[in-house]
């Protein structure tokens, strides 16, 4: 057997750190390394794998022969194998094959810390570095402000491979495609972020990217590392943030991937009550072992440092606080206080939000945790999981259920609208119509809606104005904004050719006028997290099915008053209390005939009057129209 030369990225400083599992910058370690060695040029090669006897790099520049290249393993006992290999550069081809001490098993792994993967089906990792040159200074010097928790935050999430299709070539658009299409889009459509799901490496397409082997390498689906790179450049040129989807909750099992890596359970827990996910069979972390925890934020660190990433959402993580996760009695087993909380995994998802803010204090770490958790967006000084939202999946639920009831019964049911409000504060809540909404025979939003044609849109309009106007950050996705009327489908393309349609094109353009009007009033943003930025005028009208609020900013006269009428019913001299008197103008009416409305209750300036109503001493008369939300300003 030939060893690789001699040759190591790694101080014991790191080695110690890594022990500890407090080295967050591993992939600067780890990894393959296009480096120089005695002035000879090549690749430098890194892999944890402690329970191997033998480590060798296999690839196209040996025949996939084990003999030639086999790595040396370090003497400090951190299970670690290294070495350099001259003449290997960008664009090789590789994999680790590894015999294990444990019964001679042999795998064959791709690379946890590749740069680059092959374009699946194909599976092994690929030397890869770049040089590119960040544009986006400004965006940097200022995304603080554009991150902030008192600032407008409305995000398009979007499947890559799905959100528009190349017809003629039958192919999905590349990073560089996209950098054009999507990122102009998005700009047009007034959204302040976008979100992608799991753009890190994934075998299998149904699994949505959900399903992670190339932690540190974005898929080859779409083009190159530095595509991507150009991509999130554009965003941002655009002055719109970033959010990555990551999973650091469970990974699969494919033979190239992380499980048994070694020949041991080195990533995922030995215990299948803690290693293995029933739901999506796939195998879960081993978040009390320090390096682990290390690979982990290291990963987070990765996206944020290298990709100028603004924000993670980190994906099923009421997955991770539980041991009991779906799972039946005899299927888990209680932690040392005999409670259910997973206290290795609570204790690993603060770690990395502590990190995560202490390195990039101007980004956001955002929770889809669908559990009654306490503080899960609360600082971990305060007892909190140190998260800075979480996804309102009460919210969500609620609002669709009674969204799709017939309006004749809706007065039975305006709690579900109303209740939320009883719990909205006690988290930094985003309210999500996400990717889950409209798949698995869910059908799509619009799709569930009652009534007939003019409705169902009427229905949709006033969702998303209740959604707008609703304390919290906003989150939509793909071709909900246009009304999308099939579900989502991963292997096609939105059906773009429906704006052809004036219902179609009028939905679409209240969502970007919904989030202009976000974004330029500062009651709906300021106080967004604070009960103070919110008051009930009237939530008991259950007869007529009309709800009425104010929302608050930091100034009295930036204060926004919002009328919903949920039924098809106009109500004509409909009275309303005020806050205060004086005259009141009109700023936004989701009945607009460019939204596809009737355009038939418009309300001019309206003087208050001296008349008690919703016990104010000062009230109003508007012509409410059906199905629809208007907003109002004092002048």
């Amino acid at each position: 057997m030939a060893k690789t030369k001699a040759h190591s990225l790694f101080t014991e400083f790191d080695i110690n750190l890594f022990k500890a599992g407090k080295h967050y910058r591993l992939y600067e370690r780890f990894g393959s390394h296009i480096t120089t060695v005695n002035g000879e040029e090549g690749t430098y090669f890194a892999v944890w794998a402690p329970s191997a006897k033998m480590v060798s790099v296999i690839g196209d520049f040996n025949y996939w022969s084990g003999v030639e290249h086999q790595l040396n393993v370090r003497w400090d006992g951190s299970g670690i194998w290294e070495g350099f290999i001259p003449k290997v550069g960008k664009g090789s081809i590789y994999k680790y094959k590894i015999i294990s001490s444990n019964n001679n098993i042999i795998t064959e792994k791709a690379d946890p810390f590749a740069r680059r993967c092959e374009h699946p089906p194909k599976t092994a990792s690929v030397v890869w570095e770049d040089d590119y040159d960040w544009k986006d200074q400004k965006w940097m010097k200022n995304r603080k402000k554009n991150n902030a928790l008192d600032a407008p935050y409305s995000v398009y999430e979007v499947h890559l491979g799905s959100w528009k299709k190349q017809i003629e070539e039958n192919r999905f658009l590349s990073y560089q495609e996209l950098a054009e299409e999507l990122v102009n889009y998005v700009a047009e459509m007034n959204f302040t972020h976008v979100e992608f799901m799991p753009i890190m490496e994934y075998p299998y397409d149904p699994s949505w990217g959900y399903q992670l082997t190339g932690y540190f390498a974005p898929t080859s689906r779409f083009g190159y590392p530095d595509d991507f790179k150009h991509l999130v450049d554009k965003f941002h040129e655009k002055g719109i943030g970033v959010i990555l989807d990551w999973v650091p909750s469970h990974f699969p099992s494919d033979d190239h991937g992380l499980g048994f890596f070694d020949g041991s359970h080195l990533y995922e827990h030995p215990d299948r009550r803690k290693g293995y996910h029933q739901d999506w069979k796939s195998l879960i972390f081993n978040y009390g072992r320090n390096e682990i925890k290390a690979f982990l934020i290291s990963n987070a660190i990765f996206w944020l440092d290298q990709y100028h990433a603004d924000g993670l959402r980190v994906d099923a993580v009421a997955s991770m606080l539980f041991l009991d996760y779906s799972r039946k009695d005899g299927q888990w087993e209680p932690n040392i206080f005999g409670g259910r909380e997973y206290l290795e995994a609570i204790d690993f998802i603060k770690e990395m939000n502590s990190e995560v803010y202490a390195s990039f204090p101007d980004v956001q770490t955002i929770a889809e945790e669908s559990t009654s958790f306490p503080k899960v967006s609360r600082p971990i000084y305060d007892g909190g999981l140190g998260f800075g939202m979480k996804w309102m999946m009460g919210w969500m639920h609620d609002s669709l259920q009674y969204f799709a009831k017939e309006p004749i019964y809706r007065k039975h049911h305006q709690n579900n609208l109303t209740f939320g409000l009883n719990y909205a504060f006690s988290e930094n809540f985003m309210l999500p119509l996400s990717h889950d909404e409209v798949v698995y025979g869910k059908k799509s939003i619009v799709s569930k809606m009652p009534g007939d044609e003019w409705q169902r849109f009427a229905n949709l309009r006033l969702l998303y104005s209740f959604m707008y106007t609703h304390p919290g950050a906003k989150l939509l996705f793909q071709g909900s904004e246009f009304g999308q009327t099939s579900e989502w489908n991963f292997d096609g393309s939105l059906d773009w050719h429906l704006l052809e349609f004036d219902v179609h094109k009028g939905a679409q353009t209240l969502v970007k006028d919904l989030n202009k009007l976000y974004k330029k009033e500062p009651a709906l943003f300021q106080k967004q997290f604070s009960h103070e930025g919110f008051e009930w005028i009237d939530h008991g009208d259950h007869q007529n099915s009309v709800l009425t609020y104010i929302r608050k900013g930091e100034n009295e006269k930036d204060n926004v008053i919002i009328i919903l009428n949920l039924t098809p019913i106009p109500r004509l001299s409909y009275r309303i209390g005020l806050p205060k008197s004086g005259t009141i103008k009109e700023i936004f009416n989701s009945d607009e005939t460019k939204y596809y409305g009737s355009g038939n209750f418009k309300n001019k300036n309206l003087k208050s009057e001296e008349k008690s109503w919703n016990r104010r001493e000062h009230s109003i008369e508007l012509n409410l129209p059906p199905l629809g939300m208007l907003a109002f300003k004092f002048k």
